[in-house]
């Protein structure tokens, strides 16, 4: 069958044009939609998390799979209560490709939410909450910091080993301090010890005398803390000035000391935690990266600021891998992320089933102004994703 000369004109102008548009789209920006606190407690935590993504961008030459990058933000305060209307100006409004966010473990599980009911790319470079990569997981939800179990869990193995048998928990009363605790007692009762008393305030709160009053009372082996951010700066403050570190050793994950060591100044000395991350591991991809982001930023990097640069990473793989066709080829795209091995600044990690860092967890010690390995407490930590169906 033989088209007329007319249809077959028109028949050509359209495929050209598709074929344009293709282009076009295939040319456009990404869009990356930062979702992350730009004021409150964790305002800090936010800027070194962007800070870190847009080093690696800027590594790359302002591109991603041979795309320049173009970035929407919205402080989320990290209020829950805000979480649905501030992840819908990045999705709805702002038609993003990416999401990237946050700290708080209650906004994330809404971004998280959101990004699986409207099925946008979601990586989250802080929140720990083990929801995320439990029983909200999905292909298009990564993380690239950590569950909320892993560095507990690993500092209750430490405290067991250490010789404790009685500890106290503290904490903030929502889900970043109550699965961090719940990881840590895991931990440390199949290594023998007994939690015998979990204490909390309401976040932000930093009114902390009462409690320390508790402690004082209770006498406990050890306590195990979870704060960040300004929290963390009062707390290991006000539990010096109780006299409490002269008898009662106190234990966190590491978000007790990064990136609060010069406010917590003397106060911090010696004082032990388990992350994915520590100050001077001294290796070569790591010294490059601190190198790289001081220049950038004039600023010291840290565990944020490596969750942003490998936040980066992962999309930078996953993007390469089909040229930038982030529409056309995302079933493969997706793929690539899951698969993918990052060099890391903290050293190579892979993603579980359930798209959550398998990675060592360091056991570090505070000296002078650095959180210095002592050792790693456990190696290739995966969460249990407890809850994730497979997908």
């Amino acid at each position: 069958m033989h088209l007329p000369a007319t249809l077959r004109t028109t028949a050509a102008a359209v495929a050209l044009f598709a074929a344009g548009l293709a282009g076009a789209q295939n040319n456009a920006p990404i869009k990356v939609g930062f979702m992350l606190p730009a004021t409150g407690t964790y305002a800090n935590l936010g800027t070194m998390i962007e800070n870190g993504f847009k080093l690696h961008v800027a590594e790359q030459g302002g591109k991603l799979g041979g795309r320049e990058v173009q970035y929407f933000k919205v402080d989320d305060e990290s209020d829950p209560a805000k979480a649905s209307d501030n992840v819908n100006k990045l999705i709805k409004r702002d038609k993003v490709d990416v999401l990237v966010g946050t700290v708080h473990s209650g906004v994330a599980a809404t971004m998280a939410k959101a990004a699986k009911e409207s099925k946008t790319i979601l990586i989250v470079p802080n929140a720990g909450a083990d929801v995320i990569t439990g029983p909200m997981c999905g292909p298009n939800i990564f993380r690239t910091s950590f569950s909320n179990w892993q560095p507990a869990f690993a500092m209750g193995k430490v405290a067991a080993e250490r010789g404790h048998k009685k500890v106290v928990t503290v904490t903030w009363n929502y889900a970043a301090g109550q699965e961090s605790v719940k990881g840590f007692t895991e931990a440390f009762e199949k290594g023998g010890g007994k939690v015998t008393g979990n204490l909390t305030l309401p976040f932000p709160n930093v009114e902390f005398q009462a409690l320390l009053t508790q402690i004082a009372a209770d006498k406990p082996d050890a306590v195990y803390v979870f704060f960040a951010g300004g929290g963390a700066v009062k707390f290991v403050k006000d539990y010096v000035a109780a006299g409490l570190n002269k008898t009662i050793p106190l234990y966190g994950a590491g978000f007790l000391t990064d990136g609060t060591l010069e406010a917590q100044g003397a106060d911090a000395q010696g004082l032990y935690t388990t992350l994915h991350y520590a100050d001077k591991l001294n290796t070569p991809r790591d010294n490059a990266f601190r190198a790289a982001f001081t220049k950038a930023y004039n600023l010291d990097a840290d565990v944020y600021a490596v969750q942003g640069y490998d936040a980066a990473q992962l999309l930078a793989t996953g993007l390469k891998s089909v040229g930038g066709d982030i529409d056309g080829k995302r079933d493969a795209l997706l793929k690539a992320m899951h698969t993918a091995t990052i060099d890391s600044p903290r050293g190579k990690f892979t993603l579980s089933a359930a798209n959550n860092p398998v990675q060592d967890i360091y056991l570090r010690q505070v000296v002078g102004g650095d959180n210095v390995v002592k050792g790693v407490a456990i190696k290739a930590l995966a969460d249990p994703a407890r809850g994730c169906r497979p997908f």
